[in-house]
């Protein structure tokens, strides 16, 4: 969720807080589609692999193109307006997702099945315990950020993602679709975003409208900790979150586990502004 935030605001300075209502639109997708292929805690290894990869699949594309289709019809009108009419309007599309979720489930957590036994222990190494949901993300991040980063730093449309956020009009005189460029950066935004709902669908065994709020702003914190439009740091901020995260809640508790967060965010923001691995924006002009 912390690369779709990044890349996002990296090329167009525009924090999309719609991106995380999209994360949980993802998760309610892969939900959906476990009841469509038939996938249940009886299903086998073969099955429940061959399953779980098509949902990740279609719950990345469902949401790329989702992403997309916002950009579209929200964004791009207002590409020249005031930087607060584009942030009011990311805004609004969230609370229509908020909206599109609690039609879909209801206003109650939705207990799914547990289909990895996502808590179970699959092996300790000197006190630490990896349990199937930990793996299960680790095998799922580690080659989507691979692929993602060699996209951005090797492809066509990579560089021109890299020239767009540089400075967009001297990419325009250039001969880059800069509109084009953008769509694919929302596409790509889309696409982490799907495959976060699913691994979070997995790890937590339950699915709630409201889940894309509170997962969204961990995962900005995560992007500005580690560096506003920077790969690299929005992986490293993610991670040093999640270890926080859990440090605070065998210490002090769940409910202080937030405080701890912003707390440890606010002494990085003051110490280093543009982040761990921060790098330089563009200027507004």
């Amino acid at each position: 969720m912390a690369l779709g935030y990044t890349l996002v605001y990296g090329i167009i300075e525009l924090i999309n807080f719609a991106h995380g209502d999209v994360f949980m639109i993802g998760s309610l997708v892969s939900f959906g589609l476990w009841g469509t292929l038939g996938l249940t805690l009886l299903t086998g290894p073969l099955g429940l692999a061959g399953g779980l990869l098509v949902t990740l699949l279609v719950a990345m594309l469902a949401c790329g193109c989702l992403n997309v289709m916002i950009e579209r019809v929200a964004y791009r009108p207002l590409r020249n307006a005031p930087k607060l009419a584009a942030l009011i309007t990311a805004v609004g599309f969230s609370f229509i997702l908020q909206n599109v979720g609690l039609q879909w489930l209801g206003g109650r957590q939705t207990t799914i099945p547990d289909l990895i036994r996502s808590q179970d222990v699959l092996f300790s190494v000197g006190g630490l315990s990896v349990s199937h949901g930990d793996a299960l993300a680790i095998l799922a991040t580690v080659p989507l950020v691979l692929l993602l980063t060699a996209f951005v730093t090797r492809t066509r449309l990579g560089k021109a993602m890299r020239a767009t956020a540089q400075d967009p009009e001297a990419a325009r005189l250039m001969g880059i679709n800069v509109d084009t460029t953008i769509s694919v950066t929302f596409l790509l935004g889309g696409l982490m975003a799907g495959a976060a709902g699913l691994m979070f669908a997995l790890y937590q065994t339950r699915i709630w409208f409201f889940d894309g709020f509170n997962a969204g702003l961990i995962a900005f914190t995560a992007a500005v900790m580690g560096g506003i439009g920077n790969l690299r740091g929005a992986v490293l901020g993610g991670l040093i979150i999640g270890c926080i995260q859990q440090i605070s809640d065998n210490r002090f508790g769940g409910e202080w586990t937030p405080a701890v967060v912003f707390a440890y965010l606010v002494l990085i923001m003051v110490f280093r502004p543009q982040g761990l691995l921060g790098e330089e924006t563009r200027e507004a002009g």
